[in-house]
């Protein structure tokens, strides 16, 4: 990362926060984990109907802008490509899934939920780190 926050470093912690955004619509598809996601928390069709998506949406993107700009300041100025790989996978696994884990099993939360919350968390850092060393090269 530049000494400096310029334009361009925005535009790559943009560009990881667009593709954390897209992960997640993915990931959480009803093609991918988004039934079995909505089964193991209970929900109901008709409860996710009565939320605000658009607030839902704006708030999940701005938390991902969160996501990346503290993984941009932790790799620090000009890191490898390999070396944001590796820490957004760490933060990834060893930060935010290893924090669910916790949090899960102190709720009861079912092992699979974990699974697919904690994965998403893992990917998501990971695929952040990524985006973020292509634009530090």
């Amino acid at each position: 990362m530049p000494a400096t926050m310029t334009a361009m470093w925005w535009l790559a912690i943009l560009a990881a926060a667009i593709t954390a955004f897209v992960i997640g619509g993915v990931w959480y598809s009803p093609a991918v984990f988004g039934r079995q996601w909505i089964a193991l928390n209970g929900f109901t069709e008709q409860d996710l109907s009565r939320r605000s998506m658009g607030r839902v949406f704006a708030l999940s993107f701005l938390l991902a802008l969160v996501m990346a700009v503290n993984l941009a300041l932790f790799l620090g100025p000009s890191p490898s490509l390999g070396f944001c790989i590796g820490a957004g996978a760490a933060a990834g696994i060893g930060w935010s899934a290893a924090g669910l884990g916790i949090i899960y099993l102190f709720e009861g939360r079912p092992f699979t939920l974990w699974l697919i919350n904690g994965g998403y968390q893992a990917l998501t850092l990971t695929a952040i780190g990524g985006v973020l060393g292509l634009f530090a090269r």
